[in-house]
């Protein structure tokens, strides 16, 4: 897809206006409600299918169905990072009504991170061609590592700080606690961080992990660098209010590991042919229509077995939790004939 520079200029600034207003929205520090939520995961998602539908009018087909691919690929991929936020939450002790503002601002460097990574990746992909091999077997490698830890049942009880984020907090300090929304105070005439400013580095910082497999994931679907930005800018902006919509459902999700390492292998796989086809073998391609319905397919699936996962733990838990109960009637009552 041929992309001017002023429609890059357009689609920027709109993104910024779009952050501007959702920064506006939840300026106020307040807890977020399931409705307020839904409401407005609903506007994100709604906003990005429009965004596709106008490729598909004012662009291309192709283009269209390149960003719709993208763009589930990313937001299912996010979901999996929610999983890291609430660990982050937890160990700095966020208090609830900061949480939107601590995802807002953590998500915004996020954004600014990742589309360095994907100008980086751009070039790189532009200029040498067998890169594609590589992002292939590091998604078929980290999808074989997200099976191995699915099966092993290793919950993370804690979240460790990378080293990025220790020199930040020993180079410029940590209060002790919260000051509402101030990022900075002074303490003893020096400028220290609150440790809300450091959660949403933690937060943005994080990310940047993510965006390893993330970001070749999506290459493997498009090469176009507008398409590759806008998916992962309509992924992660809704990502705050998705957060405080799905945060009590994240445990539900027991099997979410399993289809997204289907989905990081299906789109290694879709590279290494791509680069076999860029090389001159003659390989089938994988189509963008296909890869939308395996992404698809394998969300559905894997959100219908967790969901019935979990109901037989719950159902199973509350027998076992009836069971010592009925054990000691038991008991009693034979030794109640005992003693006559």
């Amino acid at each position: 897809m041929d992309v001017s520079w002023t429609l890059w200029t357009l689609t920027i600034l709109g993104l910024v206006a779009l952050i501007s207003v959702d920064f506006f929205i939840g300026r106020k520090p307040h807890d977020v409600s399931t409705k307020e939520a839904g409401i407005w995961t609903i506007v994100w998602i709604t906003l990005a299918a429009l965004f596709g539908l106008g490729l598909l009018v004012f662009g291309e087909s192709q283009a269209s169905g390149e960003f719709f691919a993208g763009f589930i690929t990313e937001k299912s991929l996010s979901v999996d990072n929610l999983f890291v936020f609430v660990l982050i939450m937890a160990k700095f002790s966020v208090p609830s009504h900061l949480q939107q503002r601590v995802l807002l601002v953590g998500v915004l460097i996020a954004l600014v991170l990742r589309a360095i990574f994907i100008a980086a990746g751009a070039a790189v992909i532009a200029n040498f061609s067998w890169v594609f091999y590589i992002f292939g077997a590091f998604l078929i490698y980290t999808a074989w590592k997200l099976i191995q830890e699915a099966r092993a049942d290793e919950e993370e009880d804690d979240f460790e700080e990378n080293r990025l984020l220790k020199s930040i907090e020993h180079r410029f300090g940590v209060a002790d606690k919260y000051h509402g929304t101030k990022l900075f105070i002074r303490n003893n005439g020096k400028r220290i961080m609150t440790p809300l400013m450091v959660v949403m580095l933690a937060i943005g910082t994080t990310d940047v992990l993510f965006a390893l497999d993330s970001i070749p994931a999506i290459f493997g679907l498009t090469q176009d660098p507008y398409i590759v930005f806008t998916a992962n800018a309509f992924a992660l902006m809704g990502l705050r209010q998705l957060y405080f919509l799905i945060g009590g459902l994240l445990k539900k999700l027991v099997h979410l590991s399993y289809g997204l390492s289907v989905i990081l292998g299906f789109i290694g796989v879709k590279l290494v042919l791509h680069a076999l086809h860029e090389s001159g073998v003659h390989v089938p391609e994988i189509s963008i229509p296909f890869s939308l319905t395996v992404i698809c397919g394998v969300l559905v699936i894997t959100t219908i077995t967790s969901l019935i996962a979990t109901r037989k733990q719950e159902a199973a838990e509350k027998d076992a939790g009836k069971r010592p109960e009925t054990g000691e009637q038991t008991d009693s009552s034979e030794n109640v004939g005992a003693e006559k």
